[in-house]
């Protein structure tokens, strides 16, 4: 099989012994939802057109992941300012391939109208206030990640674990935690704009992280107050309570997830930003609480559009990530992508893609990953698959 359909970014040699290892098998997947008020302020995320329809977007997405486009939806997908739901891209491969689906609820406003495993979360405040979660919830939070991870990789038995996400404003507080963990991720992460909003994404992260610190006097005015900011912060930090303060439920969740999975199992982490900075919190909290996992089972996996966003800078990112002391026991992770294109696309709710509109989300580019490295699925099949997809809702109702 050739891998012109996955390019591996970071970490060749790992990652293309990852892929040997996995060839041939089918995962399962697990998705965690969460809700962080940060997702509420105007303008921070185009997952959803309004602060009111993004309260829903993982509520949509969860139940059109689990349920198909024929379902009358009780939370219908959002409006999206451009572009389709990143979701119609993983349902059209787990439906086609029959893949286990896993839907957990870390911390929603409300519940969603599809089966889910309720992790007893909450969703977390707005980070810029420095206490986005109780450190009690948080550690449960990670418990239960911890003991999830397990189930799931005990009945795998040749396969492997894809842990995707939804956050609405999720790419914010990965920004946060990779700050809070001595990375400098200021100006390289993405999001579902099709030109990042680094700038209030960096506000934001700077008032949570200077309230964390209680150092609200030393407002960063140049570099070097920036580069003072990051060293205070690196050097006096339990990765849980950087959760606590400037966090979101998912990336605890998912962080237990896979450093018990990757004991037993290969693990892909789905998405770019968001599961970079998961990957930063696993090594950070493996070395802080002396827990064991298989860096070597972990990749990330995600679509060209997030590691190739000319806004974003993806793999500067995850080869930063070795750098950091408190990281280092995870080094640097291989960062895969799908190529799937949306060029000829015959759907501009496709097309929009291209234009840097939505680029992930719901383990998408995982999802293509897994139908390539499964079962060889070619550009031309996942293409279909997923206009059919949205070919069905469009003529589900009408």
């Amino acid at each position: 099989m050739s891998n012109s359909q996955i390019r591996i970014y970071t970490q060749k040699e790992q990652g293309e012994e990852w892929l040997r290892r996995y060839r041939g098998c089918l995962p399962v997947f697990a998705c965690v939802l969460g809700f962080t008020e940060t997702g509420l302020i105007p303008g921070i995320s185009a997952a959803g057109s309004t602060p009111e329809d993004r309260k829903y977007t993982a509520c949509a997405d969860a139940e059109f992941l689990y349920y198909g486009p024929e379902h009358k939806a009780q939370y219908p997908l959002p409006p999206l300012t451009a572009g389709a739901s990143p979701v119609l891209i993983s349902r059209a491969v787990f439906e086609s391939l029959k893949i286990p689906v896993h839907l957990f609820n870390a911390g929603l406003p409300q519940p969603p109208a599809v089966p889910v495993i309720d992790l007893g979360g909450a969703p977390a405040k707005c980070l810029s206030g420095g206490v986005a979660m109780e450190i009690i919830r948080v550690h449960h939070l990670f418990e239960q990640g911890l003991l999830w991870g397990e189930r799931l990789a005990a009945n795998i038995q040749q396969g492997y674990l894809i842990v995707g996400e939804c956050v609405v404003g999720g790419t914010t507080t990965a920004l946060a935690i990779l700050t809070g963990l001595g990375i400098h991720a200021a100006g390289k992460v993405n999001s579902s704009h099709p030109v990042c909003n680094h700038v209030q994404k960096w506000a934001l992260v700077q008032a949570g992280l200077e309230k964390m610190r209680g150092s609200r006097g030393q407002r960063a005015g140049g570099r070097e107050q920036d580069e003072i900011f990051q060293f205070q912060i690196q050097n006096s930090v339990d990765p849980l309570q950087l959760v606590a303060a400037v966090g979101d439920p998912m990336q605890v969740v998912v962080a237990g997830m896979a450093i018990a999975a990757s004991r037993s199992c290969g693990v892909m982490l789905a998405g770019g930003t968001q599961m970079l900075a998961v990957y930063a919190l696993i090594s950070a909290i493996a070395q802080a609480y002396a827990l064991s996992w298989r860096p070597e089972a972990v990749v990330v996996g995600t679509t060209r559009w997030v590691a190739e966003d000319p806004t974003g800078a993806t793999v500067d990112l995850a080869l930063s990530l070795g750098k950091g002391s408190l990281t280092q026991s995870g080094g640097t992770p291989p960062l895969l992508a799908t190529y799937l294109s949306f060029a000829d696309s015959r759907y501009p709710q496709l097309r929009a893609y291209e234009q840097g509109f939505v680029k992930e989300g719901m383990g998408a580019g995982a999802a293509c990953i897994a139908a390539h490295l499964g079962q060889d699925w070619q550009q031309h099949q996942l293409l279909a698959a997923i206009e059919a997809q949205l070919e069905r809702l469009s003529t589900a109702f009408h």
